[in-house]
């Protein structure tokens, strides 16, 4: 995710922390210190640092679930709204997905009775001022109780979200089950965000944007995997495209986006052979810093993977998602470039394939 550094690495994870959590620690710490001193500011700052370890461990256990189930955990990064634990791949078994999700409410749970037993499962001083462990503890039993129930809300993509998708997939396939539960999951969002409004609580009307938008954005994710089935990289790519050589310039790559609508652009060697990528937005980017003359390729993308024509279309968009862009070089097997895989193109190919289906489904229903 942009704006996350690592931090630590646990069994294998990469833990990340978002710049934005170190925004909040700084609006916590300066909000008590002027109201109450730097003590309450040592404390404040303490125990988010304690409720986002409480979110950690919640994010390990939906990660060391998948592992059980073959599905790597390349990184967890948390924010001020919480974790996001990146898993490979969603369980598409109901049965397994169950208990992913499940997983970290269990974590929660078990933190809870902890925290709830080391305080005698008493409630945290009204004024929320922190003078004793026994304090400490009451609110942390308090907030791992509520993340617990907060999350098993049936608001997808969250756990209890998950859950649903899951029971619904007994019954119907996974991509109707998806399109329900992110739906049912945007409605609550809703009401949640109404709730933010009304309290006010400004970081619930956050949540739930990010709630609402998230159901979305994973429901085409499905809608995308299921409708490129049996489909292949050589289905989609670009094959009509102009290359620019190594010592091209800017200028080069803006003729040739201004008179052959061309928006990637190829950077190879005296042997033909790639060596780096140049975007639309890198190039806009390289003119306002280094102007035409520029090097197009000390703005160009050296480090992206190349497809191959026979990968999967799921395959090579993971690949698109993890590295966060909207073009990648596809090579045959003497490492020729013989292709574009792009975001743009996809989309035309999926809106294609989809509207034959439905025509073939109108078809069948007529007889």
């Amino acid at each position: 995710m942009r704006w996350s550094f690592q931090i630590a690495k646990i069994t294998g994870i990469q833990i990340r922390l978002h710049l934005t959590f170190l925004v909040l620690l700084a609006w916590v710490g300066l909000g008590s210190a002027l109201e109450k001193g730097w003590r309450s500011a040592f404390t404040g700052v303490a125990l988010v640092l304690l409720v986002f370890s409480c979110v950690l461990l919640h994010e390990l256990g939906h990660a060391w679930a998948a592992r059980r189930f073959g599905i790597r955990t390349p990184d967890i990064t948390l924010l001020p709204i919480g974790g996001i634990a990146r898993l490979e791949r969603i369980p598409e078994r109901p049965s397994e997905e169950i208990v992913v999700a499940l997983a970290g409410p269990l974590v929660s749970a078990g933190l809870a009775l902890v925290f709830g037993a080391a305080s005698g499962f008493t409630l945290p001083p009204l004024d929320g001022e922190i003078q004793e462990w026994g304090q400490l503890f009451s609110k942390l039993f308090t907030i791992n109780s509520c993340l617990l129930l907060f999350n098993m809300l049936p608001v997808f993509p969250m756990d209890g979200g998950r859950v649903l998708r899951a029971l619904l997939a007994l019954h119907f396939s996974y991509r109707r089950s998806t399109r329900i539960a992110a739906t049912i999951g945007q409605g609550l969002a809703i009401v949640l965000s109404l709730v933010g409004l009304w309290l006010p609580a400004p970081m619930l009307l956050f949540i739930s944007v990010f709630l609402f938008l998230s159901a979305g954005s994973e429901a085409s994710q499905v809608d995308l995997r299921e409708a490129s089935a049996g489909l292949r990289v050589q289905d989609a790519m670009v094959t009509k495209f102009s290359l620019l050589p190594q010592t091209a310039h800017l200028a080069d790559a803006t003729d040739l986006l201004l008179h052959a609508s061309q928006h990637f652009f190829p950077l190879t060697d005296e042997g033909g052979r790639l060596i780096g990528l140049l975007t639309r937005n890198s190039l806009i980017h390289g003119l306002n810093e280094a102007g035409p003359m520029g090097s197009a390729l000390s703005y160009s993308n050296r480090e992206l993977p190349c497809l191959h024509p026979s990968q999967t279309l799921a395959n090579a968009c993971a690949l698109m998602q993890q590295f966060e862009t909207p073009v990648l070089p596809v090579t045959n097997a003497g490492g020729d470039l013989v292709g574009l895989f792009t975001a743009e193109n996809l989309g035309e190919l999926m809106m294609m394939e989809t509207q034959s289906r439905e025509s073939v489904l109108d078809r069948k229903r007529r007889f």
